[in-house]
């Protein structure tokens, strides 16, 4: 059973805001299926945040790049 199973809009969004914030999709930040049901109730984005609060992500600091 993959990512397949959920629905492409909901991963698509999930990912698009792990990339966003986190620099990474699903799969780089090691959610399989099992893990990505447990969000599956919430829309993609609250979902990703949902989870990248759950495990602790680092967010990216995009508002610091280039002022070392």
């Amino acid at each position: 059973m993959g990512a397949s199973c959920l629905d492409p809009a909901w991963l698509a969004a999930f990912d698009a805001t792990l990339v966003r914030y986190f620099a990474l999709d699903h799969a780089g930040a090691g959610a399989d299926t099992a893990v990505l049901q447990r969000y599956a109730d919430l829309p993609g984005d609250q979902a990703a945040m949902a989870f990248a609060e759950d495990y602790e992500l680092a967010r990216l600091d995009w508002w610091s790049w280039g002022r070392v």
